[in-house]
């Protein structure tokens, strides 16, 4: 009910009024049947603005200690993934990615829409990075297609470490369905799923007109920085 609450009458309103989002290939999302939204992560807007604009529910996964805060800010927290129809999953341990995946499994068989980052984490600089094989277990598992979506300029919304958004017009854009049913007694081949994750990231690099980088994004937040060279000093005539 505070799903619903939210979306159309608590904040949903105000957020189309301010933002005037622009949709396009909305129609590529089923209006029945179980589906997986598949969409690039530039910023934390992404799970507000994109099942905004999806008039069927889309449920994501996030990590249990997102609804176990203290004090005012944890119960905030908490408060805005229950209303966002978030589901708390238990990513201690080794099991932690086959928990998200068991999770979403049910949501899809229960034949609704599931959303899912394949790069796992925000992009650190707006490129587009290597997807996790995750989604496509999830394809493969549950016969659902893939509906790839992208989030054309959150980034420039609310990039990495902003509080508050920037006024300015949110655009997303969905692109046709993707079936994989082709693969369906191949589940589990690693190869296999790396060559759908690989073909659900080309989408989105076609739709988003982002940058590709053939590294996983998490790998490259936890690199250590560059260092500028050096100058050398200037030699006197």
């Amino acid at each position: 009910m505070l799903y619903w609450l939210l979306k159309y009458v608590i904040l949903g309103p105000w957020l189309r009024l301010i933002f005037r989002p622009v949709v396009e290939g909305r129609e590529h999302v089923p209006e029945h049947g179980a589906a997986i939204i598949a969409s690039n992560h530039l910023s934390f807007s992404d799970s507000i603005f994109m099942p905004l604009m999806v008039s069927r529910k889309v449920t994501f996964v996030a990590k249990a200690e997102y609804f176990t805060g203290k004090g005012l800010k944890g119960w905030l927290i908490k408060m805005f993934f229950v209303g966002t129809g978030t589901i708390p999953v238990d990513r201690s341990g080794g099991r932690a990615a086959q928990a998200a995946l068991d999770t979403q499994l049910r949501v899809l068989r229960a034949g609704n829409l599931a959303g899912i980052y394949p790069e796992g984490t925000r992009s650190p600089d707006g490129r587009l990075y290597r997807g996790k094989t995750g989604v496509a277990r999830l394809a493969l598992e549950s016969g659902a297609p893939v509906v790839p979506v992208v989030m054309l300029n959150a980034d420039e919304i609310q990039p990495p470490g902003k509080l508050i958004p920037k006024i300015k017009r949110v655009r997303i854009r969905f692109g046709a369905p993707l079936d994989f049913s082709r693969y369906r007694d191949l589940t589990g081949d690693r190869f296999v799923e790396r060559a759908i994750t690989d073909e659900i990231m080309y989408e989105l690099m076609e739709l988003s007109g982002r940058e590709y980088v053939d590294v996983y994004a998490q790998k490259m937040k936890s690199a250590p920085p560059v260092p500028a060279p050096e100058r050398s000093p200037s030699v006197a005539a």
